[in-house]
């Protein structure tokens, strides 16, 4: 994935297109921050760390997109959804809602979950599976309402 990031920054860079080239430099540079913090703690960066760290970027881009547009930004919303639309072309692609349900109930089947204290399992055999193809903020919602029922 590094590769491909690092290729359409150089493609965005011939082509002159500041907005992507802007977004595929954040990505660039917290990579590099989660490596250094990997390496400290002697580890290294897994394909899920990294979509993990795409979803956050895309949730943090989305909460100021809500702030921007609710002050009347339209110039710093619009590079928000920029952002956005590139840092969500390296996700995979995302459950519908049908499918996050489906896999909310074959979780919770799978770790035997009967009560709202085994929400941790669920949630945690959902992260294993699904890494940056769910939402896990409206997951975990689905999951709890599923062990209220």
């Amino acid at each position: 994935m590094r590769d491909k990031i690092n290729q359409d920054l150089k493609d965005a860079m011939k082509a002159r297109d500041s907005a992507k080239v802007d977004a595929l430099r954040l990505i660039n540079a917290a990579l590099k921050d989660k490596d250094i913090e990997a390496r400290g703690a002697g580890k290294t960066l897994s394909e899920e760390d990294v979509l993990a760290l795409l979803q956050k970027m895309i949730k943090s881009r989305q909460e100021s997109l809500d702030i921007y547009e609710k002050a009347g930004r339209a110039d710093l919303a619009d590079k928000e959804r920029g952002e956005i639309a590139v840092i969500s072309g390296y996700l995979p692609q995302q459950l519908s809602e049908a499918e996050v349900a489906e896999a909310v109930k074959a979780a919770i089947a799978e770790a035997g979950a009967t009560s709202i204290k085994d929400m941790g399992k669920v949630v945690a055999a959902l992260k294993a599976k699904y890494t940056g193809r769910m939402d896990f903020g409206k997951a975990s919602a689905a999951v709890k309402a599923a062990l209220n029922a």
